[in-house]
């Protein structure tokens, strides 16, 4: 099986082709969220690396968030424009579940965390169960002091995985003591190939009906609902309503 994957939620850009399980070729850069314009040669220069053509594709992979509206944004038009033009099965794992999958062979209840602004993260709990990984809750949109408290609320030690951890750490360490682990930097970035490997237990979904997991509204959009929530349709209605 020849995979394309493509992880673009967060700064972190990263493409791959891997062939039975095997790693080709992978291109990863962090923190220049240049993704309109570095992703799609990015995929390019992995397929070429591999010696393949597009038409040897056999599945496309992508991150479908949380994480940045923007990023998830180009990577899932990227990889739902790819599928539907080469007829290729469209295998979407979540952006969290990416992160925890760097931390294989771990026996902790594995968190990434993705920074949302505001003391709000994106997050899940994860663990590796004979060999697979397997999710304990499932990804949310909180507010990271709710968060820790629920977690504290549950029993065992935790592994805290993912480059926006490192906001948290001081807090985390604070609260949970020796409860909490913390992944090494190599293991806090993104990578496709992870995406790819995770792929294989994933389930396909049509490229024209597929949507991203966004977990929350475009910052833009909310602020925009802010201002606006007087002038909504059903609020117009309920303001008549009231007035007959």
């Amino acid at each position: 099986m020849k995979i394309l994957a493509i992880e673009s939620s967060n700064q972190t850009m990263s493409a791959a082709v891997c062939e039975n399980g095997r790693l080709i070729a992978e291109v990863t850069t962090n923190g220049n969220l240049q993704h309109s314009t570095q992703l799609m040669p990015a995929v390019d220069h992995v397929i070429r690396l591999a010696g393949w053509k597009p038409a040897d594709l056999e599945r496309i992979a992508v991150a479908k968030g949380p994480g940045s509206y923007t990023g998830v944004r180009i990577g899932a038009t990227i990889a739902k424009t790819l599928a539907w033009t080469l007829a290729l099965p469209l295998v979407p794992v979540s952006s969290l579940k990416v992160l925890a999958g760097n931390c294989e062979g771990a026996a902790e209840k594995i968190v990434p965390m993705i920074d949302a602004r505001r003391g709000n993260c994106y997050t899940a709990v994860y663990q590796f169960e004979d060999g697979l990984l397997v999710e304990r809750t499932a990804d949310l949109h909180t507010a990271s002091e709710d968060w820790f408290q629920r977690l504290l609320a549950e029993e065992g030690t935790y592994l805290f995985v993912g480059e926006d951890v490192s906001k948290y750490r001081e807090r985390i360490g604070e609260l949970f003591k020796g409860r909490a682990l913390f992944a090494g930097e190599s293991q806090d970035l993104p990578r496709a190939s992870v995406l790819a490997a995770l792929s294989d237990s994933g389930a396909a979904e049509d490229p024209h009906t597929f949507v991203p997991a966004y977990l929350k509204n475009p910052e833009a959009e909310e602020k925009w609902e802010e201002k606006h929530h007087s002038n909504r349709r059903e609020d117009y209605v309920e303001r008549v309503d009231a007035s007959i």
